[in-house]
């Protein structure tokens, strides 16, 4: 226990720090926070579990029973009825999609799978991969249609969809979300390097986040950034990637391309409000590349890292919204 000052030098309350962590989503989360001591971290940690474990059996491509799974399986110009969490997400792909001229595309599913990286992972399937590219790809927003009064959804031709760059995005929202309620002040809660970041610490320092250098088989700290009310979310070429007729493939999708990624940008990390819309964005800026997302990132007034390939090395072009 320790006894912190605030932002002005008044002695403040007495705050304990306290960390829990679990399993979900394939990876862990995290959750770091201040409160009164003797809170109840049983019960708060069982809280956090199934606040994420919820958006893991509503969004999940590798549980079968998954919701998302469900609407995939649908039959085509079919109302489907999806939990609010599921219908939240899909409202929030769908905008960000249409915003990044569907850069941001959730209907990549069954070229996740060709590639290797879906249920079915490390399973490349060269067949199939040819198949996908001969074919003229309909990105979501032109096949998903939403009724936001019934909280339902109807595809109007085949398609998979995958959740895979907001998800867990969502879920970090949703351990957010859990300790707002539980009227916990000052927090850090994250998914596999999504965070969100509520106030400061008590001594009023902002909240420090790492950045990874985007390295295949090594971890190392980068840089770092502070956050406070603020969520951040990175997408990269670094963590899941296949290699494929003597080059190496990164797991995001460029849905017009039919293809996986294929640019000079390494990683992207955005900071937004909310870390659902960072997560997505930092994905849509990585398909865009080294150009357009750059570009794109300063036309909306929005806070980025890019990192790119230079070389051996790298070069970081950071955006922030005074670059309007």
């Amino acid at each position: 226990m320790k006894t912190y000052s605030d932002k002005s030098g008044t002695p403040a309350v007495d705050w304990q720090r306290y960390s829990l962590n679990g399993e979900t989503m394939g990876t862990r989360y995290s959750a770091v926070f201040f409160a009164a001591p003797g809170a109840d971290e049983a019960a708060i940690s069982a809280r956090l579990f199934a606040a994420v474990d919820a958006v893991d059996q509503q969004m999940s491509n590798w549980r079968p029973d998954s919701d998302l799974n469900r609407l995939n399986e649908a039959p085509v110009d079919q109302w489907l009825a999806v939990p609010e969490g599921l219908f939240t997400v899909l409202e929030a792909a769908l905008c960000v999609g249409r915003q990044s001229q569907d850069a941001f595309d959730i209907g990549v599913g069954d070229l996740v799978s060709a590639w290797g990286f879906g249920p079915g992972q490390g399973r490349l399937d060269e067949a199939r991969i040819n198949t996908l590219k001969a074919q003229t790809h309909q990105p979501a927003t032109q096949l998903l249609d939403l009724d936001p009064v019934g909280h339902r959804v109807r595809k109007r031709g085949a398609i998979t969809l995958d959740l895979a760059g907001i998800a867990k995005g969502y879920g970090v929202d949703q351990l957010a979300r859990c300790l707002d309620t539980l009227g916990i002040p000052r927090y850090l809660v994250g998914i596999d390097g999504e965070m969100r970041a509520r106030d400061t610490k008590p001594d009023g320092q902002p909240w420090a986040i790492a950045i990874e250098k985007p390295v295949r088989h090594l971890r190392e700290v980068m840089g770092v950034m502070e956050l406070d009310d603020a969520a951040i979310a990175t997408s990269g070429d670094y963590r899941h990637w296949v290699d494929h007729h003597g080059e190496s493939h990164a797991h995001t999708m460029n849905g017009a391309l039919r293809r996986p990624v294929s640019n000079r940008l390494a990683a992207v990390s955005v900071i937004a409000t909310n870390c659902m819309l960072a997560d997505a964005w930092a994905t849509a800026l990585l398909v865009l590349g080294e150009t357009a997302g750059i570009e794109l990132a300063r036309e909306r007034g929005m806070t980025a890292l890019f990192i790119l390939h230079d070389g051996d090395g790298f070069q970081e072009i950071s955006v922030t919204a005074d670059d309007q």
